[in-house]
């Protein structure tokens, strides 16, 4: 049975890293005691060590361990035994690259259907989706595919944010660009902003957080839903 946190940030303003969802995050992996680091999108080119520390001191503070992915011989093996997941955010096209020089998609999928607990955030969070093509990062490599894991049958967009009516910049607007990405993609995509998560349990696929989830169907206007709202059938 899956069980996934899907978050748009690791960090809200006002608050530290994974502040405003540790409490949560302690319930979710109440069953582990350590938990395998995924560093491979490098926020601002940060190295695999330090990203695995910063993270490593987060969950000392709910009594986890974590280990990263890079410190082991055989990351697929790793993946493999792992009893728990956390990919944190930075660049996708960064991220998805290294999983697939690695061959890490199929075990990190297989893993994950099969009901290792995972959470991710950001890049991490993009990946979860069918493709990483409604990322909002610059493609600073150049990955095999923008295929991505399809453990849920939709696409994300984490970091969504509103119109400004007050900002001077008259640039696409993130919406624009999902309307764009829907003139040549059918799948829907889930516009998260900041604070919120989709919490995925077997087949029950619920919005979490404390903001509105902007939807986007392809052929439809977009829509807002209430947290803790069902999208399980959206596809």
């Amino acid at each position: 049975m899956k069980k996934l946190i899907i978050a748009s940030t690791s960090t809200i303003h006002g608050s530290g890293y994974l502040e405003y969802i540790l409490e949560h995050l302690a319930c979710f992996f109440k069953d582990c005691k350590t938990i395998t680091f995924i560093p491979y999108a490098r926020p601002s080119g940060i190295s695999h060590n330090d990203y695995t520390e910063k993270a490593r001191q987060v969950f000392q503070k709910i009594n986890k361990s974590v280990i990263g992915l890079h410190e082991y011989d055989s990351p697929a093996e790793a993946i493999k035994k792992a009893e728990a997941i956390f990919t944190g955010g930075g660049n996708t096209f960064v991220l998805l690259n290294q999983l697939y020089k690695n061959n890490l998609i199929d075990p990190l999928r297989n893993v994950i259907e099969n009901g290792t607990p995972y959470l991710g955030t950001s890049a991490g969070s993009n990946i979860c989706g069918l493709t990483i093509n409604t990322t909002n990062d610059m493609p600073i490599v150049y990955p095999p595919s923008f295929k991505a894991l399809s453990v849920v049958p939709f696409n994300i967009n984490p970091h969504y944010l509103d119109p400004n009516p007050n900002n001077k910049h008259m640039g696409e607007t993130r919406e624009t660009r999902i309307k764009e990405f829907h003139n040549f993609n059918t799948q829907p995509v889930i516009g998260l902003r900041e604070g919120n998560w989709i919490e995925v349990n077997g087949n029950e696929v619920i919005l979490k957080g404390k903001e509105l989830t902007r939807v986007f169907e392809y052929g439809k206007a977009p829509y807002e839903l209430e947290p803790e709202t069902s999208i399980s059938k959206l596809k």
